[in-house]
């Protein structure tokens, strides 16, 4: 059985694979690596510039960040460029792993974990062009409903991006199991299988590149953009989450008196991620543009499908936290422009304590209503980055320098829009005042 890196790309055919790993952001950074190199990359790692890669709290002055790859995470991307693969790096410096890797800090916090979590993720994104005048569009012009979700029409016309997307998932055994159109033009999902979450957020990442280069390949962008349009639903990053000890998953309960078929374990996970509700929100959802998406009062479609208060319930799209089975509960904050690994890790951690604490979440929120005791979650940025720094879980699975540097970053990303006056805005005022 094939387990060295070269071992693997020889047995496929591979000339070049593509060692990548992501910024705080999560921008994907790799180098193209032939194979005639390949037993060197598996044995020390490729060097980059930290600083020139991206949020990864280098100066120039640093020392180099060595990308050493898990053979685990090996993907061949044939289906993209013949003899091309993937996989996945954990930066190192000066032999130890960098602890502002995003990769790096998932892991650090699943080494502490005593259960092992299993995560499935809900990937939405637009597919768009530009216009001959430049504008950005919808990708299918005849993708013009008022309820556009689950069209079998705008899924017929997207047939070949859709099913060369889903070939490629189940050729890599990720098992697709639905495509469909989502709640706004142009907007779709495709959903493949729960996995360990460290798998699904290698996943995460990988999906995203295929989907912008395959999308590139029709003259389309693919954006996973929170809020692209005003008048539209935004894209979400939504996370099933569930507890398992060995083969036994620890999250269904036989006698539930709240209804939900959930343990109490589940029930003190889910209390510990509305407790840091607020502070996961500067992960989950760390852009300007996040909250567009939350603040949004209505779309054309009807409904904005993005929580705006700490709530949880049954199998309800209003809430924070839903719960569609017993076997598992839904985290729904989070948006395209969520970094999988960060994601993760801290909504982990926050379920992690609140078992820890032997919290108790209250009774569930009813349909289309809210306990009293669900806060209202951050309506800016800033407002997020405020909340995760006063929040000792989120900032200590990040760790404290990092945790500091990020949300530096972002205040400064919040600010500069705040500051910034763009055309609409000077066009608007031109004729106000």
């Amino acid at each position: 059985m094939a387990t060295s890196l070269g071992d693997l790309t020889r047995a496929d055919g591979v000339r070049f694979i593509l060692a990548t790993f992501v910024d705080l952001t999560g921008k994907p950074c790799a180098k193209l690596v032939p194979v005639e190199a390949v037993d060197a990359l598996e044995a020390d790692g490729v060097g980059f510039a930290g600083y020139a890669a991206g949020a990864l709290g280098q100066q120039p002055y640093d020392p180099d960040i060595m990308a050493i790859p898990d053979v685990g995470s090996y993907t061949p991307l044939p289906f993209l460029r013949e003899g091309l693969a993937l996989v996945h790096c954990d930066p190192h410096v000066n032999g130890e792993p960098w602890p502002y890797a995003p990769r790096v800090i998932l892991r650090r916090l699943l080494a502490r974990m005593p259960y092992t979590p299993y995560v499935g993720a809900e990937v939405e994104y637009f597919l768009l062009q530009r216009d001959i005048s430049g504008n950005v569009v919808v990708a299918d012009a005849r993708d013009a409903a008022a309820q556009p979700c689950y069209d079998a029409r705008g899924v017929t016309r997207m047939y070949d991006h859709l099913t060369t997307v889903s070939t490629a998932m189940n050729a890599l055994g990720w098992g697709n199991y639905a495509n469909d159109h989502e709640d706004a033009n142009g907007q779709f999902e495709q959903n493949f299988r729960f996995a360990d979450a460290l798998t699904t957020a290698d996943r995460v990442i990988t999906l995203r590149y295929l989907l912008h280069m395959l999308a590139e390949r029709q003259d389309m962008i693919a954006t996973f953009m929170p809020k692209p349009f005003t008048d539209r639903t935004g894209s979400g990053l939504h996370l099933h989450l569930s507890l398992w000890d060995g083969e036994t998953p620890l999250f269904p309960g036989d006698d539930d008196p709240r209804g939900l078929g959930l343990s109490k374990l589940a029930y003190a996970f889910v209390a510990g991620v509305l407790d840091h509700a607020a502070g996961l929100h500067g992960v989950i959802a760390p852009t300007v543009n996040s909250y567009k998406r939350r603040g949004a009062a209505t779309t054309s479609s009807g409904a904005t499908w993005s929580p705006k208060r700490a709530s949880y319930g049954g199998n309800d799209r209003t809430h924070l936290l839903r719960v569609p089975e017993g076997d598992r509960v839904e985290l729904r904050g989070g948006d395209g422009s969520a970094n999988p690994y960060l994601a993760i890790a801290a909504v982990l951690a926050a379920g992690l304590d609140g078992i820890e604490r032997d919290l108790d979440p209250g009774d569930p929120s009813g349909p289309g209503r809210f306990a009293d005791s669900a806060a209202e979650l951050p309506v800016t940025l800033l407002h997020a980055v405020e909340a995760l720094e006063r929040d000792p879980v989120v900032t200590g699975v990040l760790g404290a320098d990092v945790a500091a540097y990020y949300a530096g970053r972002k205040r400064e990303e919040f600010f500069s829009w705040h500051n910034t006056v763009t055309p609409w805005e000077l066009d608007a005022y031109l004729t106000a005042f």
